[in-house]
C-alpha cells in the first residue's frame, strides 16, 4: 500500500512537473509571436554602422572622436538617408527630408557632439545625455552655461545615428568615449574646475568615470557632479533583456532585438528601443554598485560631491535606488539631492493607488543623514503652489530634524492637469521648442510637448501613455538656480 501511495506521488509529481514546463513553454511560444508580430523593421533597425565608436576604437584625442563623427553622419546619409523607399516617407520621420522632424530644422544638429569654448573660462561643464537620447536631451542646461563656461555636449557612441546603433553597444563604449571627452576638457581648462552634467544613463556613465579611478588609486576629474533623473538602479525586469535578445538571435528573429518598434518621429530621440540597451544601462548599474561596495571609507570621502535631482515618480529608473544605493552610501562631502513630488492637490492625492513618497520616507526622515536634501511640494492640498522644504543637513550645516525643517515657498506652479513629474521631463523649461508646452503656430517642425491627439485606444503606433508622458519640467528655473548655488559652492 505504502509502494503504491509513493509511486502515486511520484507520477503526480512528475505530471505537475510536466504541465509546469508546458505551460512555460506554451506562454513562451506566445511571447515570441507576439513580439514577432509586431510592425516590419526599416532600414534604421537594421543598417549596420562602420564609423561608431568602441572602447577598442584607436584614437588619440577626443579630436579624432569628432573627426570619426563625422564620418559616421556621412555613411548615415549614404546608407539610410539617401536611400529610405517612398513607402516609408512620412511627414513625421526623423530620416526624411524636410518633413516636420529633420533635425536641419534646427539651427544647430543636435545630434552631434558640439563645444561652445571661452577664453580664459573659470570652468568647463561637461553634458552627457540619457540612453537612446543625443546631446539635446540636456540643451537647455547647455544654453544657461553658455557664454559663461567652457561647455562641451558629448554624443555618446550609438546615439544621434540611427537606433540599430544600440543593437550592438556596451557600457564601456560609453565609458571610453566620456574618458576621451574628459581628458580633452582638463587639458583645455588646466588646473581650473570641471563639472559634469549626467541625466540618466550620462550620469550612470559620469559616476562610473569617477568610481573606476577612485578603485585605483587615482584622483577623481571634476570638481562637482550634477546628476539629472540618474540611472543608480533600474527594475529587476531589465535583467530578463538580455534573455530576450539571445532568443531573438538563437531563432534570427531580429524583432526580438526590440522592445518597441515605432515611427522615428522625435528629431534627437530614438523612439524605438533596443533590447540591448536597456541591458547596457543595467550592466553599468551592477558595475556602479559594485564598485561603491568595493570602496573602503576614505575612498568613498574621495567621491566629487553630487547634486542630484530626482522626481519620486519615475517609471524609468529607481528614485529608491538613488537614495539607498547612493545617497546612504556616501559620507558627507557636500551632497545635495533635491527630490520632485507628485501633486498633491487632494483630486490628485485621492486617485493614487501606491504613493511614490511612502517608501523614501523612512530613509529620508532620518535625523542621521549626511547629506543636504529637498522635497520640492505643494504648499497643501488646496493650491498647486509649491514650497522647497529641507531635510537632512541644511543650508547652515546643522541637521534638521522634526519641527526645526527650513521651507520656501517658490514662485512655481503645478500646471494645469499635470499630476507629476517624469523620467523624461526634468531637462527641460516650458518654452523648449520640442518638448516645452508653448505652442509656435508658424513651425514648421515638430512640437512633442505642446500637442496631444485625441481618439480611440490602440490606432496610432505610438502609445497614449507615451503621448501624454510629462515632457517638461515647470520647476526648472528652481533646478537652474540649485545648479548655481551648487557650483559657486564648489569653485575650488
Amino acid at each position: 500500500m505504502k509502494a503504491i501511495i509513493i509511486g502515486s506521488t511520484k507520477h503526480l509529481f512528475l505530471a505537475a512537473v510536466y504541465a509546469s514546463i508546458g505551460i512555460a513553454l506554451a506562454l513562451l511560444a506566445t511571447g515570441i509571436y507576439l513580439l514577432n508580430a509586431r510592425p516590419e523593421l526599416s532600414l534604421w533597425h537594421t543598417v549596420e554602422l562602420e564609423n561608431e565608436f568602441h572602447y577598442n576604437t584607436k584614437l588619440a584625442n577626443f579630436n579624432e572622436y569628432l573627426a570619426l563623427e563625422e564620418r559616421l553622419f556621412a555613411e548615415v546619409e549614404r546608407k539610410v538617408v539617401q536611400k529610405i523607399p517612398t513607402n516609408e516617407f512620412s511627414p513625421v520621420n526623423r530620416y526624411v527630408k524636410n518633413s516636420l522632424s529633420d533635425p536641419a530644422h534646427w539651427s544647430q544638429n543636435w545630434n552631434r557632439s558640439y563645444e561652445w569654448p571661452v577664453a580664459d573660462a573659470k570652468f568647463g561643464v561637461l553634458l552627457l545625455h540619457g540612453m537612446s537620447d543625443s546631446p539635446y536631451a540636456l540643451s537647455n542646461v547647455a544654453a544657461h552655461f553658455k557664454g559663461k563656461a567652457h561647455v562641451l555636449g558629448l554624443r555618446l557612441p550609438g546615439h544621434g545615428t540611427i537606433p540599430s546603433g544600440l543593437t550592438e553597444v556596451y557600457w564601456q563604449d560609453l565609458a571610453a568615449a566620456v574618458n576621451l571627452a574628459t581628458a580633452h576638457m582638463r587639458q583645455s581648462l588646466k588646473s581650473k574646475p570641471l563639472f559634469v552634467v549626467g541625466f540618466s544613463t550620462g550620469a550612470a556613465v559620469a559616476l562610473n568615470h569617477e568610481l573606476e579611478r577612485i578603485s585605483q588609486d587615482k584622483k577623481p576629474d571634476y570638481a562637482g557632479m550634477i546628476f539629472i533623473s540618474p540611472a543608480i538602479g533600474l527594475a529587476p525586469l531589465a535583467a530578463a533583456a538580455r534573455w530576450q535578445s539571445w532568443i531573438g538571435r538563437l531563432l534570427e528573429l531580429d524583432k526580438l532585438q526590440w522592445n518597441s518598434i515605432q515611427v522615428e518621429y522625435d528629431p534627437f530621440k530614438y523612439t524605438s528601443f533596443a533590447v540591448n540597451a536597456g541591458d547596457v544601462v543595467y550592466q553599468l548599474a551592477l558595475r556602479n554598485q559594485g564598485l561603491l561596495a568595493g570602496l573602503t571609507l576614505p575612498q568613498r570621502a574621495q567621491v566629487p560631491s553630487i547634486l542630484t535631482f530626482q522626481s519620486v515618480v519615475d517609471a524609468t529608473v529607481s528614485t529608491s535606488a538613488v537614495v539607498n544605493h547612493l545617497y546612504q552610501t556616501l559620507p558627507e562631502n557636500g551632497h545635495e539631492l533635491v527630490l520632485f513630488d507628485m501633486n498633491r492637490l487632494d483630486v490628485n492625492a485621492k486617485m493614487v493607488s501606491n504613493d511614490p513618497l511612502v517608501g523614501l520616507l523612512a530613509s529620508i526622515n532620518s535625523p542621521a543623514l549626511h547629506y543636504r536634501g529637498t522635497v520640492v511640494e505643494n504648499i497643501s492640498n488646496e493650491t498647486t503652489q509649491v514650497q522647497a522644504r529641507s531635510f537632512g543637513l541644511a543650508a547652515q550645516g546643522k541637521v534638521v530634524t522634526e519641527g526645526n525643517e527650513q521651507v520656501r515657498a517658490l514662485d512655481l506652479y503645478w500646471p494645469a492637469g499635470v499630476y507629476s513629474l517624469s523620467h523624461v521631463a526634468l531637462p527641460f523649461g516650458v518654452d523648449d521648442g520640442l518638448y516645452g508646452a508653448i505652442i509656435e503656430p508658424d513651425s514648421h517642425r515638430i512640437q512633442i510637448g505642446a500637442t496631444a491627439s485625441r481618439g480611440e485606444r490602440g490606432l496610432y503606433s505610438v502609445s497614449a501613455s507615451e503621448m501624454l508622458r510629462q515632457k517638461w519640467n515647470p520647476f526648472f528655473p528652481y533646478l537652474l538656480e540649485r545648479m548655481d548655488e551648487y557650483r559657486l559652492a564648489h569653485m575650488h
